[in-house]
């Protein structure tokens, strides 16, 4: 038991000791290894309305655009994990088993994009940043391969603090250096896309209208809201007949035009 405290602590020692960032994930990733087999790692950042950032990833080259870019580029919406660190889920160790809705096999998030993904199992680090972003270390398991046991589970527990540490650490070195990229173009189309329908529309007619707008399917905006898709239909029929009009096209012309006037989208007028 002393030698494999000892062993433990030497290990913990030597992440801790190295250069914050890329190097420090590289052997945080490397310490983790040794508790339980993990095919791939990847650290995503959520914060505010920008886009997800891959600050680390262990992926091969031909993987990552699809574990990485294809994912940021829509489907992380629908992510238990980001829907869970946006709620504001409880830092540690959590299963995307538990965070997942009961109907996850049947989701569209798991039928257009996580089932591709081939894995059996992922874990995730949450770990709250500076100011409200948060991050999440991802551990997959591949399919064809058994689920992480009780015993690996309890060891990836305990390395909770030494993750946080790494993580805010890396993202701290990182912070400074690069500019993020905001998923709206500008504070005028984040005003209008946010006040969208005021004084119009209900405050679910609104969600729903937002959701559209940003490309969401029936099927989605259901799954994203915890409701039927008939229910999202009437939502759909009813914010339509409100603007007097009969399509997405049409209500993207509307927001388009409340761009280009003077008014703000509290004022929506009718096509």
């Amino acid at each position: 038991m002393h030698g494999q405290l000892t062993e433990w602590t030497r290990d913990v020692a030597d992440v801790l000791t190295q250069p914050p960032g890329q190097p420090q994930l590289q052997a945080l990733t490397s310490w983790l290894q040794r508790l339980g087999f993990v095919d791939h790692f990847v650290l995503f950042i959520y914060e505010g309305r920008y886009l997800p950032l891959s600050l680390f990833d262990t992926f091969p080259a031909h993987l990552r655009h699809f574990f990485v870019h294809e994912y940021q580029a829509g489907p992380y919406r629908l992510d238990p994990f980001y829907l869970a660190s946006q709620g504001g889920q409880a830092d540690g160790l959590h299963s995307m088993r538990s965070l997942a809705p009961r109907r996850f096999y049947a989701s569209e998030y798991f039928r257009s994009y996580y089932r591709r993904l081939g894995l059996c199992e992922e874990l995730g680090f949450f770990t709250c940043l500076e100011g409200q972003g948060r991050a999440v270390l991802s551990l997959m398991r591949r399919r064809g391969k058994r689920s992480f046991s009780e015993k690996e589970l309890r060891l990836f527990r305990s390395a909770v603090p030494v993750v946080d540490e790494v993580v805010r650490s890396a993202w701290q070195a990182h912070r400074p250096k690069e500019q993020r990229v905001a998923y709206e173009l500008d504070e005028r189309v984040r005003h209008v896309f946010d006040q969208f329908g005021q004084g119009v529309l209900s405050p679910r007619e609104r969600q729903v209208a937002r959701l559209v707008l940003q490309g969401y399917t029936n099927s989605s905006i259901a799954e994203l809201l915890g409701v039927q898709r008939g229910t999202v239909k009437v939502h759909r029929k009813n914010l339509y007949d409100k603007l007097e009009i009969g399509s997405q096209a049409e209500l993207l012309a509307v927001f388009i035009r409340e761009l280009r006037g003077p008014g703000i989208a509290g004022e929506v007028r009718p096509v």
